[in-house]
């Protein structure tokens, strides 16, 4: 079964065709066929593009929108050098959507799953609105594929109502859904999958791990028996740890404070905080942790102070993590940041020693990819997973086509 898994933003669309074994038994028989996008949705000029094994498709041409940016990666795909025959060959696009609120979960695209996402669209501004948009678009222009999609919100829903609930009246959660949904839930669950391969912990006792997805955009999640039981991201994206451009956790009354100290609006503030914000505003120069740490060590201290604020962020959920989990198996790192920097990697676990948390320095500095970075003596494993957010969309849409 092929499947394409896209990834959209507000004038890019991205995507990986996969060929998957028509029943979840084994994932033996997975294989990516290709992977490309469209860049400058919109733009007079469009670049189309794929790579599919040792072939580089390119093109440039008028995208005016999603649907069209669908059509031309399906032809480019089905065209000299293409993977496919046939564009019937495909058997659904899944959607790595952020927020279903009443939705969750995996479903197929409607109506009322629209609206649903529509709900959402004030605590999710930056991604639901252009899914949105871009899922109507497509099922306009190809109404015979089936669209699946798989929201970020639903690896979480086993988190249970002590770590869920925020303390506000009963009736904000019940009509207005004001609860901590947790984000990231692909990657989550991709990682939580292999820590359990690579670190499976003590027999007869449920595995437990803390996941940290590191990024542009970033989120702690605590795991129990591969299931999601507290996660730091809440009621929107724009929460929890600090990220490249948004605040994450802010005392909503600093928003009246400021209101007050200088006559700026409410959306205004709002705006600042989640897009002008996080480890970029803190730095003053950029939210990319790679020229953070080259700041740093030049001797930028405002960049040094974003870097200590990211770090005691993450480390305060590890914390909160081990005491709710009563002690850890594994920790894992994913996510640009997560993957590539030692420096975020040996902060987070310094001078945890005597919570069985030992890093060893040189695997923590070595190149790689997926490895191991405990130290011998180490109680909990330590391992660099890169994530694969897209293979568990794809497995998802399988699934959901199968079962119905």
């Amino acid at each position: 079964m092929k499947i394409l898994v896209a990834n959209l933003g507000s004038t890019s669309f991205k995507y990986r065709l996969f060929e998957l074994p028509d029943a979840a038994a084994s994932t033996a028989g997975e294989k990516e066929l290709a992977r490309g996008g469209v860049e400058r949705i919109g733009a007079a000029e469009s670049r189309v593009y794929a790579t599919a094994g040792e072939t580089v498709l390119e093109a440039v041409q008028p995208v005016p929108d999603h649907g069209v940016a669908l059509e031309a990666a399906l032809s480019q795909l089905t065209g000299d050098g293409g993977p496919l025959t046939d564009v019937a060959e495909v058997a659904a696009v899944g959607f790595k959507a952020v927020h279903g609120g009443r939705a969750g979960g995996v479903t197929r695209v409607s109506p009322d799953v629209l609206a649903a996402m529509e709900e959402m669209a004030e605590v999710a501004p930056a991604h639901n609105p252009p899914y949105v948009k871009a899922m109507r678009t497509v099922a306009q222009r190809l109404p015979g594929v089936p669209l699946v999609a798989a929201f970020e919100t639903g690896f979480h829903a086993t988190i249970p109502t002590h770590n869920a609930l925020y303390a506000v009246p009963t009736a904000w959660v019940e009509e207005h859904l004001v609860r901590r949904w947790g984000f990231h839930g692909a990657s989550h669950r991709y990682v939580a999958g292999r820590l359990q391969e690579l670190a499976p912990g003590v027999a007869g006792r449920a595995h437990r791990a803390v996941s940290c997805h590191l990024g542009g955009s970033s989120s702690v999640c605590w795991l129990r028996g591969g299931q999601s039981v507290g996660a730091s991201m809440g009621m929107s994206p724009q929460s929890g740890l600090p990220q490249n451009n948004r605040a994450g956790d802010v005392d909503p009354f600093v928003l009246r404070h400021m209101a007050k100290a200088t006559g700026r609006s409410f959306d205004d503030l709002l705006d600042e905080l989640s897009s002008r914000s996080g480890l970029a505003g803190m730095s003053g120069t950029s939210g990319d942790m790679r020229d953070l740490e080259s700041a740093a060590d030049g001797g930028s201290t405002r960049a040094a102070d974003a870097i200590a604020v990211y770090v005691a962020a993450i480390r305060h959920w590890l914390g909160g993590g081990l005491v709710e989990l009563g002690g850890l198996d594994c920790i894992g790192f994913a996510g640009g940041i997560g993957e590539n920097s030692p420096r975020v990697r040996a902060e987070v676990c310094r001078g945890l020693e005597d919570l069985g948390i030992v890093l060893d320095s040189a695997a923590n500095n070595a190149p790689g990819g997926e490895r191991p970075l405990h130290a011998p003596e180490s109680r909990v494993a330590i391992w660099v997973v890169p994530t694969n957010e897209e293979i568990v969309v794809a497995r998802q849409t399988r699934d959901l086509l199968a079962a119905t």
